[in-house]
């Protein structure tokens, strides 16, 4: 896949576990992973001028990450979440609020590395305040026939409208959400039938999209672009947790699509990817060796990248 660039647009952040801290946000997590499948992972966000900001980008970029687009907020703290998970399949999530990825700003460095990139991944969650939602908007308007710009829907807690949600949809080429959270948005945005595949086609049709995707957990996933569609069955496994789970599928789903394969393959290829993720510990575990023979297993050429 040589170096292709891959980026994370949104909120980094740490998970504060009742035993430890671990570096997060969806946005990492996805750099994260398309950095394990082979390509250059980069994330655009912001974090305070604080110990816990230096930390959290040294950390990342000792994981291969490019950290350089990350700014520093000198009035805001470092992003965390408290995590309670006393239920590991279902990990409950405190969100804290007015930091430093709030007041994400754009700025030349960052227009000039979303026009490089291949693929910019973005989420609701990080355009909770006025100030990311404006930058998330101005930097990704009128990119979607130039790159994949893949929206994760990622709704958590309050922190979404029919708004937002909507004009995020009309900046994406594609979009992907779990099952859950496919039945609320059947009622936010009034979507017409009674299956997540009527769901996907509509949302195709009406926000000229190029594919979208619904993750259903242990029961796997359903794919739908213009060409067609396809459901993956669910893979078991001995969860350990399922943090990152759904943003290393999101990465291993781009990375079939930029390799050009179909439906099914792209389904089947993010799915095992998904399954492996949630069986091992935290949302950055160490899986490059095992992601390069998955490639291989499914006829993976890197001249086509």
């Amino acid at each position: 896949m040589g170096q292709s660039l891959i980026l994370g647009l949104g909120e980094v952040l740490w998970d504060c576990f009742p035993d430890e801290e671990r570096p997060g946000g969806a946005p990492a997590n996805f750099a994260y992973h398309a950095a394990q499948l082979g390509y250059q992972g980069g994330v655009l966000s912001r974090v305070g001028a604080d110990e816990r900001g230096e930390k959290l980008v040294h950390w990342l970029a000792q994981k291969g990450l490019r950290t350089d687009w990350i700014q520093r907020d000198p009035h805001h703290p470092t992003g965390t979440v408290t995590v309670d998970v006393s239920r590991p399949d279902h990990p409950q999530f405190i969100i804290h609020e007015n930091v430093a990825w709030d007041f994400m700003e754009v700025t030349p460095q960052w227009r000039a590395a979303v026009q490089s990139a291949v693929a910019v991944c973005f989420g609701t969650l990080a355009q909770r305040s006025p100030r990311s939602r404006e930058t998330v908007g101005a930097l990704l308007e009128g990119e979607k026939s130039k790159r994949l710009v893949v929206y994760d829907i990622n709704l958590r807690q309050n922190y979404y409208n029919r708004g937002i949600v909507e004009r995020s949809l009309r900046l994406a080429s594609l979009v992907k959400f779990n099952d859950e959270e496919a039945r609320v948005l059947h009622h936010l945005l009034e979507l017409p039938g009674t299956t997540e595949l009527a769901w996907c086609q509509w949302l195709l049709e009406h926000f000229g999209l190029e594919g979208a995707c619904v993750t259903r957990g242990a029961r796997g996933c359903l794919v739908v672009d213009r060409t067609g569609w396809a459901e993956a069955p669910g893979i078991e496994v001995k969860v350990a947790d399922t943090v990152g789970a759904g943003d290393a599928f999101t990465a291993a789903w781009i990375a079939a699509r930029l390799q050009g394969w179909d439906v099914a393959k792209q389904a089947n290829f993010a799915n095992r990817v998904g399954a492996l993720v949630a069986s091992l510990p935290g949302a950055m575990p160490p899986v490059a060796e095992e992601y390069r023979r998955l490639l291989e297993q499914f006829g993976h050429k890197p001249s086509l990248a």
